[in-house]
């Protein structure tokens, strides 16, 4: 019997590759179901746009919040300077009481030496 010499099975997927190849076995890129770069470029910037949309929102909510604490700030100020104003004129207040009361307490001493 006489054998016939028959060459590697070629697999469907060995077929694709080779008809693929280019340079020996550096593959072809396949455009049918891939983007353009002017659309693959379009996404990223659509991307980058949106995070940069949300950046500037977290900006601007930040702004609001410096803006409201410098003005709670201001205010505990103004507070701050009421409650300092009240405090001198309470000691004043306090120093004009002692004095007379130290007044009333020497005339009381005379008053009572003399009777």
């Amino acid at each position: 019997m006489k054998r016939l010499a028959v060459g590697p099975m070629k697999s469907p997927k060995y077929i694709e590759w080779w008809g693929k190849r280019i340079n020996d076995n550096i593959p072809r890129p396949s455009y049918g179901d891939s983007r353009s770069i002017e659309k693959h470029l379009r996404v990223v910037f659509s991307e980058l746009e949106i995070i940069r949309q949300d950046f500037e929102k977290k900006i601007s909510e930040l702004g609001k919040k410096i803006e409201q604490i410098e003005e709670e700030n201001m205010n505990l100020r103004l507070d701050m300077d009421v409650q300092k104003l009240e405090t001198k004129k309470l000691r004043k207040w306090k120093n004009k009481s002692e004095k007379d009361l130290d007044s009333l307490k020497t005339n009381y001493k005379k008053l009572h030496l003399s009777m």
